[in-house]
């Protein structure tokens, strides 16, 4: 369970499966369903073509191809941002396999907003890193995906988020626990700004160290309370995989 939502009186109601512990809350008048994992434990993994290469882009198609092996999305989120072709605009691995190398330098768009980040997914942890941090410490991730901006620091909110920003949109974004065992993401359900939705991780979630996945394009599946966000074609998608009963 998500621990600080009940000593703010921001708990509204949970739904709890073995792999993921999704709650809706609130937080500053603005509404967020978040879930939580056990990455210690839990099967998380990243998602981008099938086995023919072709690109998955929905939850749908991959729970399609869990299917011949016994197992289902318990929950997944878009988990990175993606070129008009769905490729990776940053670091990418896959179940070992890099398929995008990182990208230092600074850029147009919320990307190259630095400092930006990697969501490294490796054995009993998942960890986001400052890119350079990340370079400098070489984890061996299993699966990896490179996004941007950060939104927390070592507990601080990214230096370029304004309070009376005027950019909103829906977001979605990861953080991490300092040991590696709580992922925790989230997804707004109202207009945010950069400085509201990072705010949730820092203050709320607990998060010290917090990256943002995209805004606009945002959507969950979250199999326990029967959300399957639709639209267009996705690029990278994270997802706890679990035994179908």
């Amino acid at each position: 369970m998500i621990r600080a939502f009940v000593t703010l009186g921001a708990f509204l109601w949970a739904a709890q499966t073995g792999a993921v512990t999704c709650e809706k809350v609130t937080h500053s008048d603005k509404r967020y369903t978040v879930c939580e994992v056990d990455a210690a434990n839990e099967d998380m993994r990243l998602f981008l073509n099938d086995e023919n290469g072709d690109l998955l882009g929905h939850f749908s198609a991959v729970n399609e191809a869990l299917e011949p092996v016994g197992k289902r999305l318990a929950f997944a989120m878009n988990a990175g941002m993606y070129h008009d072709d769905r490729s990776p605009v940053g670091h990418y691995v896959e179940d070992g396999q890099e398929q995008m190398r990182v990208i230092p330098n600074p850029g147009p768009g919320n990307f190259g907003l630095l400092p930006n980040g990697v969501f490294c997914i490796r054995e009993g942890r998942a960890d986001v890193f400052e890119t350079l941090e990340f370079i400098e410490q070489a984890p061996e991730c299993r699966f990896a995906s490179q996004s941007g901006p950060m939104l927390v620091i070592d507990g601080e909110l990214h230096p370029r988020f304004l309070p009376d920003s005027t950019s909103v949109y829906v977001r979605n974004g990861v953080g991490t626990s300092g040991d590696g065992t709580r992922a925790v993401f989230a997804i707004s359900e109202d207009y945010v700004t950069f400085h509201q939705f990072g705010s949730l991780f820092r203050d709320v979630l607990e998060t010290p160290n917090a990256l943002f996945f995209d805004g606009n394009i945002s959507r969950m599946y979250d199999r326990a309370n029967n959300r399957s966000d639709v639209g267009f074609s996705l690029g990278p998608i994270v997802g706890v995989v679990e035994d179908t009963p």
